[in-house]
């Protein structure tokens, strides 16, 4: 059972605070959730958020410094997951979390390979090579909350994957504009070619019926996803599937907001309406106690 000594008490509500922070549409709908899996909740997202932070926020590192760093977290978690306690903020909680919930290390340390993978390579040749950057990155985030939300059989666990891809798609899809920015284009070259959309047309913020038709594609695809990992929801304990139900609706809901401008993704960044997500969550609250 999870400890809740002074201490444990005091780095929940850290990683309360890290969640409601960066994750306000999740952090909302946790607060429905029973009290051991939202602290779970908050454990795990707390722990992937920092993971992302290294390389997100570099501060005025260089990037053999932000290696390096992720490094001493691959050894701190190592440690985290033979003791079963850590003192690093990101894993205080969080190794108590993966104890009692059974999560598989493998998913954490896919996942900080995953930021790694984001801190040598801007590009990416196929569909293949973008899905194990999203797998990573977003796929094992998916998998370690399966394990505190609750589920039936192990064939859940591939609905949740597809979940995740769905969700990075999404990320990707949205985020075009800022991440040029910065050098990264994430959409495969080969889909670039194949609809005639150059670099060039994306750095210049060129938008084009060829753009349109490549954003579109990608658009279905995610949809698809999100589709397929419908039926594996099912799968998790009752009182978890609101949220999760909610999670998917709110963030494929983007999508549908990147098709309401005609597929152009240099307007800014899109999102979901406050009002809109609380609309959502509380719809899924009632279908479940239904």
């Amino acid at each position: 059972m999870i400890e809740f000594n002074k201490d444990k008490i005091l780095d929940f509500k850290y990683s309360k605070t890290v969640i409601k922070h960066y994750a306000k549409s999740f952090y909302l709908s946790s607060q429905f959730l029973p009290k051991k899996k939202r602290l779970g909740s908050y454990a795990v997202y707390c722990f992937c958020r920092y993971t992302d932070n290294i390389v997100d926020n570099p501060r005025n590192r260089t990037n053999s410094e932000i290696l390096i760093e992720l490094d001493h977290l691959k050894l701190e978690l190592e440690n985290s997951y033979k003791y079963g306690e850590s003192e690093h903020p990101a894993l205080s909680t969080f190794a108590i979390v993966a104890k009692e919930y059974n999560i598989p290390k493998k998913y954490a340390f896919e996942l900080i390979e995953g930021v790694q993978m984001d801190m040598t390579k801007n590009r990416y040749k196929s569909f293949d090579d973008l899905y194990l950057f999203c797998y990573r990155v977003a796929a094992t985030v998916g998998l370690m909350m399966t394990y505190v939300l609750g589920f039936k059989n192990d064939n859940t666990l591939v609905y949740a994957e597809k979940l995740g891809i769905a969700m990075q798609l999404t990320n990707i899809l949205r985020d075009i504009e800022e991440d040029v920015e910065n050098d990264r284009i994430y959409l495969p070259q080969q889909e670039l070619e194949k609809y005639g959309v150059s670099e060039s047309d994306i750095k210049n913020h060129q938008f084009n019926s060829n753009i349109a038709d490549l954003m579109k594609f990608n658009v279905d695809r995610a949809r698809q996803y999100y589709k397929d990992a419908e039926d594996g929801i099912a799968e998790l304990d009752k009182n978890s599937r609101f949220a999760i139900y909610a999670a998917s609706r709110i963030y494929s809901g983007i999508l549908n907001k990147i098709m309401e401008r005609n597929f152009n993704p240099f307007l800014g960044r899109v999102f979901v309406p406050k009002s809109k997500k609380l609309k959502i969550v509380f719809s899924e609250l009632v279908k479940t106690k239904l």
